[in-house]
This record gives structure tokens, C-alpha cells and sequence, in this order.
């Protein structure tokens, strides 16, 4: 609902000043939101590494170079390239793969989404990141370049989707290598031969728990979801430092670069093909940036720059001090996490590993269901069900579908790897990958988002592109390894979400191609045997111009159409939050006495679309609104159209942006809440047993006789009750197109739209005044 958007959004805005207070409580949630999965990464990053491309000897030249790596690894990625520079990157407080591409399509004409108007660009938060766009040089050179090139801007686009592809193998793959390093404390804990039938039952146990419980949310146990990381950074904090101090206090000289060479030119080609083990170690540094969004720049950077940080280089150096005094050659589990540990320790650290590796699980398959939001939002994803777990928490959802989705390949790759080598191997593909992505996004927002010089950009991609470039192909050369699961699943979601998109596209020009003349519409008359009945027609259309194909045929088979005509649009902008008072354009379509209306509700990415009866109001209200400030100059903000059919729009919001507007009120005994204002009150001249229906309306000279006859009207049909015209169409692919296209559209998108959730807003109108008109598109 729009009035809880409107409540999030103030809240959020006074969480999120910047006094030390609120910056350090934020920091403290952000532990366990955003670095679960990162804290984890000891558990199996020296496990992966060691695994068979390299061996630990006496001379301590290859931990000492692991360390080295592991060290700057940290240091560089998430520490130089995310804190202080790709945070800078929000769009209007998000983060994650689409907010760069959302930010790029905003700075320069390349978005893909069908339905934009140039409208759009007033929003107040369009553009008021302060930056403009490249306007000058190789900048505007690049931009002109891109927005000529539809090419170009495919590409971007399939960037982006890949980024995304990658984020949700992630979440398939990173709750298994959690879980999975966690229950292998099991070894030092069980006789031998139990360990070996116990880890993968008992991790497959652990992960049906985890998804059988998101249902739930995490608002209830959600509070504890810090201070179990707190606790898991304090113990590996602190084992490190004990085994520094025990075991060897110069392992800090491994610090140095110099290791990293001295490792390099003594394993070769099997220290480069460990790097994929290595890179383990900044898994989940991108959760960062995606979970910015909840948080402030300010408190991430705080929390990772003074906690998680240090905690996870001690960790790191401690079980380096550890092996480099403990050469164990001939045991499987020499090199490991829980090697380190102390034997009287082991027990309460499993018990904590296990806890600290479900709330890093919890984390990335949350991340997983708000990025498939995203997506459906812009129309990359098919519909799925999206349910909201917490009235007051934004962002916490459950997708069904998704989740039971993830919890079988999840387990899958749990059982038929059955150890961290292969899962690791799949789990560091696709980390860099997303990375990857981000450092290509990232160049492009540096030049035509920033303004800043070509030159920037390139050093940009060069110092961490050639770094992140490095692991991908150490990651790579596993394919056959593990590292093909994660491309597997990106190519599924990557081919589900384009050809989705494609079709969508393919679908919405046939609408523009086929819309009907406002000619044809303006002649119909009782004449040609059309008939007005009682009531309001809600006819839903991705047009935002013109008359949608569906109402002729709807005319043409049902010559009659409702005594007012709302034709209305959902429509999404590259951005992630749209404000209330300027949720909808509304405008007229033909002379005032045709009582036909054009509504779009605009939402971001990331918006709460209502999904109760709070949307019908809000969407009458809006019309009624329309109607009383139409000739009331200053009350609406107009803007022009594309299309020269059709009248100016005006700029509503909803009734909880805007108090001093119209309000309705359904109300069979007719007592209306006081006001202390006493507007005046509308109410429909009919009597009888229906419902009635009244417009509370604010004082206002303007509201001439024509307007006040117009809003009995509405009233009178509101009364009379409200039919909601959906188009049910059938997408195929018309003759003579390749056999590929037939592919795509006859078979897989005909799939998916089959499968698909029919949208939110359709189910909350009663089924009895749903009226489906089926359509055949021949795209």
C-alpha cells in the first residue's frame, strides 16, 4: 500500500541521518544482513586451496604466498574497490547489478523497457543523484554511441542479466559450501568411518531446515542474526591471535607482496590453478553493495573497515601461523579451518559455524528473492508469487517457487559433489563473474553517470579487471571440476529471463503496431448500436498512448462499454522507489462527455505494489482528483504526452501524499470519520441497498459545475460497481519467422506465460467482475 510505502520512506529517512548513533545501530545490523556469508569464508578458503593443485611443505613458501594473496585479495576488492569507490555508486540509497543499470539507463537513453515517456524524466529522484550526464568529450561520444546503437544496448542489457544469472547460481551454490564447510568440524569430532555417512546427511538435514523455514521471514529471528556473527568474528578473531601468538608471531611478514611472487615462480601453473581456491575468501563482499539499500554507506563501511575486516585477516593469519608448524602431509584434513582449532574448543566452534553458516545462507537466498523482484519489475523475470513477511521490515519477501527451486539444486549439488573441492570450485566462478559484471557496469557509471574522465574509467577497469580477470581464468580451468554448475544455472536463468524479455518486448509492439485510431474510438456512438451500461470499466493495457486492440474486440464481440472508461497501465522506471505524490499520470482520452480516462501508476524496482483494495481507491481517487483540479491552474502538474491524439496529463498522488485532496469513503451507514477541517461531501443521489460511496472534498473555489456533475457521475458508478478487463493473450510467432524465433516464442515463451502469475493487482478484484478477453498475437 501506498501509505505504508509513504511510512517506510520516513522512517527510512530518519534512520538514516547521519549522526554517529544511527550510523554505528545500523553497522551493528548490517553484521548480520550483509556479512554472514563473508565471515564464513574461513571455514574452507585454505580447505580449497590445498586441495590437490598444491602441497604444503616444510619451507612455508606456498602458505605463506596463500596468505600473501588472501591478504591483498581482501585488501583490493573489498576494501579499495567496494567501500571506497562502488558504494559512491548508489542509485537514490540501492545498490546491487540493476542499480548500476539502472543508473546508466537514466544518464542515457539505452533502457529496454517498452513502455518509457519522457514524463518519467520529471520524477523528483530521476536524476538527483547529483551528477549529470555526459554531456562533453569522449563521455558524450560514448553516450551518443550507445543511444544510436540498439546493439549496444542489448549487450548492456544481457551484462546486466548475466550479473543477475550469476547472483541466484550464487544462491544455490553458497548455502552448500556454508553448511557443507561448517558440518566437516564433524571429522575431528566422530570416529572416521561415521563422519564419512554422516557429513552429507547431516548437511542435507540442516539446508531442507534453513528453506522450509523462509516462509517465516526473518523479522522474528532476525534479532539474533548479528550477534551470532559478532560471536563467530569474535572466535575466529580470536583463535587466530592465539595461534599467532602460540605458534608463530612472524607470519605478519607473509604480508608482504614479495610472498606472492616467491609462491607464484615456485608452483607455477598449480599455484595459479589454486587462485580459484583463493578467491573464496572475498565471497559475499558483493552483498555489500545489493544490501546498501537497507543501510547507509557510512554504517557499511564502518563495519567492514573496523570489524570485519581485522577479524578476518587475523583469522586467516592465525591458521597460516598454525601450519607453518604443523606439516601433516599424509592426513586428509592437514589443511583445513578446524585443524587450528583447539581441541577443547571444537565442540561450541562447530556449534558456532553452524549457526554463522545458516545466517550467511539466510542472507544470499534473501538477496536471491529481492534481485528475482527486481527482475520481474522490469519485466526480466516471469511472475512469480511474491509474499511480503513483514508489515514494518521493507524488503523482507518469500517466493515460493524460487525457494523450493533453490533447495533442490541446492541439494543436488550437495549430494552429487558430496565435498567442498567441487562445490568451492562452482561457488568461485560464479563470485567473480558478478564481479566481473559490476567492473564493466561500474567503467560505464564512472563516465557517463560521474561525468569524470575517460581515463579514470580505464585505470578503473585495468587495476581491478586484470585482478578479477586473473581468477576467472583460474576458475575457469575447473570446468570440469565443479566450475560448470555455475554456468549451467546461468545459462537456464540467462535464457528464462532474455526470452521472457524478448517476448514481452515482441508483445508490446504488436500492441503499438495494432492500437486502435482515437478516430475510430471518437465515432462510436448508440448509433452503430453501442450502449453505455452502468458502472466503471477498468481496462488494463501496457499502452501508456492510444486505445489498447482488446477494447475493440471486446466492442466488437459485446457492443457496449461502462458508463466510464478507465483505460489503466502499470508501468516500472529505472529507479527504486517512485513517491506518492506522483504514483499516477492521469488524463483524458476524447471530449469530457465521453468519460473515458487514461491512469498509469508508476512504481520503482523495488516499490510494494498494493495488492488489497486500497489500489481500487487510490486508483479512483486519482480520476476524481484529475477531475477537480483539471481546470484549477498550480494544483496539478501537466505534461505533455508523446502522442498528439490525446490530451495533457496531470501529475496525481495518492491520497496518503496528499491529504488536502479528495478521500473516498465506502460506508453502508453513512457516518464518516470527523475532520476538523469539515470538507465538504459528494454523495450520489441514488438510494437504495447498494453501498454507498461518498468523495470527501477539500474547501476549493475551483470546482466549477461541470466538475461537480463529472465527480456525481464517478460516484454513481462507483455505486453501480466495477468490471476489470484483463487481456488474456496468445503469443505466436507470425509466418515466415526463422525457426529460431519460432523456437523462442511458439514453445518458450508460450512455456512460460503458461506458468507464469497472473499479475498481483488482477487477483485482488473479485473473480465475479474479472472479465478475460482473449487475443492472439502474431508477433
Amino acid at each position: 500500500m501506498d501509505l505504508e510505502d509513504l511510512n517506510y520512506s520516513n522512517s527510512r529517512h530518519q534512520l538514516k541521518k547521519e549522526s554517529w548513533r544511527n550510523v554505528l545501530i545500523l553497522a551493528y545490523q548490517s553484521l548480520g544482513v550483509v556479512y554472514g556469508e563473508l565471515s564464513t569464508s574461513p571455514l574452507y578458503v585454505y580447505k580449497s586451496t590445498f586441495a590437490d593443485a598444491i602441497q604444503h611443505s616444510e619451507t612455508n613458501e606456498e602458505i605463506y604466498g596463500v596468505l600473501s594473496f588472501v591478504f591483498w585479495t581482501l585488501t583490493l576488492i573489498p576494501l579499495l574497490k567496494y567501500v571506497f569507490i562502488v558504494l559512491r555508486a548508489d542509485d537514490n540509497g540501492e545498490g546491487g547489478t540493476f542499480a548500476l543499470y539502472s543508473l546508466l539507463c537514466r544518464h542515457a537513453r539505452v533502457s529496454n523497457l517498452p513502455n518509457g515517456q519522457l514524463a518519467d524524466e520529471e520524477l523528483y529522484k530521476y536524476k538527483r543523484d547529483g551528477n549529470r550526464s555526459a554531456n562533453k568529450g569522449l563521455g558524450l561520444r560514448l553516450r551518443l554511441t550507445m543511444e544510436k546503437h540498439k546493439v549496444l544496448q542489448k549487450i548492456l542489457l544481457v551484462l546486466a542479466l548475466i550479473g543477475t544469472s550469476m547472483v541466484i547460481g550464487d544462491g544455490v551454490l553458497s548455502p552448500a559450501i556454508s553448511v557443507f564447510s561448517a558440518v566437516s568440524g564433524l571429522e575431528f569430532l566422530v570416529p572416521r568411518d561415521h563422519y564419512r555417512y554422516m557429513k552429507v546427511p547431516v548437511a542435507c538435514v540442516i539446508l531442507v531446515t534453513l528453506f522450509c523455514l523462509q516462509h517465516y521471514g526473518t523479522r522474528r529471528i532476525g534479532f539474533l542474526f548479528a550477534p551470532i556473527v559478532i560471536l563467530w568474528l569474535f572466535c575466529i578473531s580470536s583463535i587466530g591471535l592465539y595461534n599467532i601468538l602460540r605458534w608463530n608471531p612472524y607470519v605478519c611478514k607473509a604480508l608482504s607482496p614479495y610472498y606472492m611472487f616467491k609462491f607464484l615462480r615456485k608452483t607455477r601453473r598449480q599455484g595459479w590453478m589454486s587462485l580459484g581456491g583463493i578467491l573464496l575468501c572475498i565471497t559475499g563482499s558483493e552483498a555489500m553493495y545489493a544490501d546498501l539499500g537497507h543501510f547507509t554507506q557510512l554504517s557499511i563501511k564502518v563495519a567492514f573497515t573496523f570489524f570485519i575486516y581485522p577479524s578476518l585477516i587475523l583469522a586467516y593469519m592465525g591458521q597460516a601461523a598454525y601450519l607453518s608448524r604443523h606439516h601433516y602431509i599424509e592426513n586428509d584434513y592437514s589443511i583445513g579451518f578446524y585443524i587450528s582449532v583447539p581441541a577443547q574448543l571444537r565442540w561450541p566452534v562447530l556449534a558456532i559455524a553452524i549457526l554463522a553458516a545458516v545466517v550467511g545462507s539466510q542472507a544470499i537466498i534473501t538477496g536471491t528473492f529481492s534481485i528475482i523482484k527486481q527482475c520481474c519489475a522490469l519485466g526480466c523475470f516471469p511472475k512469480v508469487k511474491i509474499v511480503y513477511t513483514s508489515s514494518k521490515m521493507f524488503g523482507q519477501i518469500y517466493i515460493p517457487e524460487i525457494n523450493w527451486t533453490l533447495m533442490l539444486l541446492c541439494l543436488a549439488v550437495t549430494i552429487g559433489f558430496r565435498d567442498t573441492k567441487h562445490i568451492s570450485n562452482a561457488a568461485g566462478l560464479a563470485v567473480i563473474t558478478v564481479m566481473l559484471v559490476t567492473t564493466c557496469l561500474m567503467s560505464l557509471v564512472i563516465i557517463l553517470c560521474w561525468n569524470r574522465s575517460v581515463f579514470l574509467a580505464i585505470g578503473f577497469i585495468l587495476v581491478f579487471g586484470s585482478i578479477e580477470t586473473l581468477y576467472f581464468s583460474a576458475s575457469l580451468i575447473r570446468f570440469l571440476e565443479g566450475a560448470w554448475v555455475p554456468i549451467a544455472l546461468s545459462f537456464i536463468f540467462l535464457s528464462i529471463m532474455y526470452i521472457w524479455h524478448y517476448g514481452t518486448l515482441k508483445k508490446y509492439e504488436f500492441d503499438v503496431q495494432n492500437k486502435v485510431p482515437i478516430n475510430w474510438f471518437l465515432g462510436l456512438s448508440p448509433n452503430l448500436g453501442i450502449v453505455r451500461v452502468r458502472g466503471i470499466g477498468l481496462i488494463h493495457t501496457e499502452l501508456v498512448s492510444g486505445i489498447p486492440a482488446i477494447f475493440s474486440h471486446f466492442v466488437t464481440h459485446l457492443p457496449a462499454f461502462h458508463q466510464v472508461l478507465i483505460l489503466f497501465c502499470i508501468k516500472y522506471v529505472p529507479m527504486p522507489h517512485v513517491r506518492p505524490a506522483e504514483r499516477f499520470l492521469v488524463g483524458r482520452i476524447g471530449p469530457r462527455e465521453y468519460r473515458v480516462y487514461r491512469c498509469i501508476a508508476r512504481y520503482g524496482y523495488r516499490d510494494r505494489l498494493a495488492d488489497d483494495i486500497e489500489f481500487e481507491k487510490d486508483l479512483v481517487c486519482s480520476i476524481a482528483e484529475f477531475i477537480r483540479s483539471e481546470e484549477a491552474e498550480g494544483i496539478a502538474t501537466l505534461v505533455h504526452d508523446h502522442d498528439e491524439d490525446e490530451q495533457k496529463m496531470a501529475v496525481i498522488g495518492t491520497p496518503s501524499a496528499n491529504p488536502s485532496g479528495i478521500r473516498i469513503s465506502d460506508n453502508e451507514n453513512g457516518d464518516l470519520n470527523p475532520s476538523t477541517s469539515e470538507p465538504r461531501e459528494m454523495i450520489s443521489p441514488q438510494a437504495g441497498p447498494r453501498k454507498r460511496v461518498r468523495f470527501i472534498l477539500p474547501e476549493s473555489p475551483n470546482t466549477d459545475v461541470q466538475a461537480q456533475t463529472e465527480l456525481g457521475e464517478l460516484i454513481e458508478a462507483r455505486e453501480a460497481g466495477l468490471a476489470f478487463i484483463l487481456g488474456h493473450s496468445y503469443v505466436k510467432a507470425k509466418s515466415g519467422s526463422s525457426f529460431i524465433k519460432k523456437l523462442v516464442i511458439n514453445v518458450g515463451y508460450d512455456f512460460l506465460r503458461r506458468n507464469s502469475r497472473p499479475p498481483s493487482y488482477a487477483l485482488s478484484f473479485p473473480q465475479a467482475s474479472t472479465l478475460e478477453v482473449g487475443m492472439v498475437y502474431h508477433v
